[in-house]
């Protein structure tokens, strides 16, 4: 599969997945769930896919390398916005959660951007200290000041699931880049570590594990959202009830719209629709490899690994969670959930990928890892 192929295939998934999401948060869009008029629900989304698209457009135009120029800058602000969440006035706390930042018309949601602003710091570092990707220091250690810093402010948000979605996506790229496996492995032992840490360290947090190992015990309580979400996809069947036809939309199922809109994909498009949705989101980081495999650029490449594991992550555990395979962590479902901040920096990803699909002509012929190709090229250069 070329290049070309490979951003046609990520721009056809990402049409079709924005269509589906623009069709079933209006199928949402219910009195019980939602308000009405122009500022309706169906209408910001709208309005944000058209900003997003054009964003997306600019950029895909744009030289991506310019953004190494602005990587340290970009994440002092990020983190800056993280911290901001949680100062009166400013930051906008929902359900317990001081995820927002209230600017009047409108709320952002700075972890977002986080999501991209990481991959582009992490893709500069590993192209500046390419040849030390397999060290301690330079290798693990810096870079993992780098991605702890926002992950601590997007934990302490209680936001757990952008938190282990983000973390996994700097993981890939860090592979990628030529870390050494067991110091990934490591890190992911530590990182399990301290999820059960936390999520044990709140009766909150527990009891939505609870409720997870057993959703019907726990239907009225904090197991209803994935209970509700279980009958709604049962209630889809093979090819679903049809469109608008859900019942549990009707304010038995909370958050139908935003984080559980995929019940209401499987209830009301059924097995199909939901196997569809999924093989879209399979089918985009699939694309998004090929293309960063057969990049020669490094930043561009490590980038491109970021940007689609980014996409990936997120859809995958919001889809494990409204199946119940995880506990609830109250994560969006790229494309289709209603989400302004979240919709445009995914947007704004697709447009990033395409740019550096523009920009770099010359094309990889090995997919080794960056760092076992340094050693080959450098023993090549010795024997010689």
């Amino acid at each position: 599969m070329s290049t070309r192929l490979s951003i046609i295939c990520i721009w056809f998934c990402f049409i079709t997945l924005l269509i589906i999401g623009i069709v079933m948060v209006a199928s949402t869009h219910t009195d019980a769930v939602v308000g009405s008029g122009m500022f309706s629900e169906l209408t910001k989304q709208s309005g944000f896919a058209v900003v997003g698209i054009f964003i997306a457009c600019f950029i895909s135009t744009v030289d991506y390398h310019r953004l190494r120029r602005w990587n340290i800058a970009l994440w002092i602000i990020c983190v800056l916005l993280l911290g901001c969440c949680f100062m009166p006035f400013i930051g906008k706390a929902v359900n317990g959660e001081n995820r927002w930042l209230n600017l009047g018309m409108f709320t952002f949601q700075p972890s977002e951007m986080a999501k991209c602003v990481l991959m582009i710091t992490l893709a500069h570092w590993y192209t500046t200290h390419r040849e030390e990707a397999g060290r301690f220091w330079r290798g693990f250690v810096w870079p993992g000041a780098i991605i702890a810093v926002p992950l601590l402010l997007i934990l302490m948000e209680k936001d757990m699931g952008t938190a282990a979605a983000l973390a996994v996506s700097c993981i890939c790229v860090m592979f990628v880049a030529g870390v050494r496996f067991w110091i990934l492995a490591l890190s992911i032992i530590i990182g399990f570590l301290l999820l059960y840490w936390m999520a044990t360290g709140t009766p909150n947090r527990m009891e939505r594990i609870y409720a997870w190992t057993d959703p019907e015990t726990h239907a009225q309580g904090a197991g209803r959202q994935q209970w509700i979400a279980h009958l709604a996809i049962m209630e889809g069947g093979i090819d679903g009830v049809g469109l608008g036809n859900s019942v549990h939309k009707y304010g038995s199922l909370p958050f139908a719209h935003t984080d559980f809109i995929y019940a209401i994909v499987g209830e009301e498009w059924g097995f199909i629709g939901s196997a569809l949705v999924l093989m879209l989101f399979t089918l985009m980081p699939l694309a998004g490899i090929v293309l960063a495999l057969q990049i020669r650029d490094t930043f561009g490449r490590l980038l491109a690994v970021g940007l689609v594991c980014t996409i990936f992550w997120p859809a995958i555990l919001n889809m494990m969670v409204v199946t119940a395979l995880l506990p609830n962590t109250g994560l969006p479902l790229p494309f289709i959930s209603y989400g302004g901040t979240n919709l445009v920096f995914t947007i704004i990803s697709i447009g990033i990928l395409t740019s550096i699909q523009r920009q770099t002509p010359t094309i990889r012929k090995s997919y080794m890892p960056l760092r076992r190709q340094n050693e080959k090229d450098n023993n090549h250069a010795a024997s010689s």
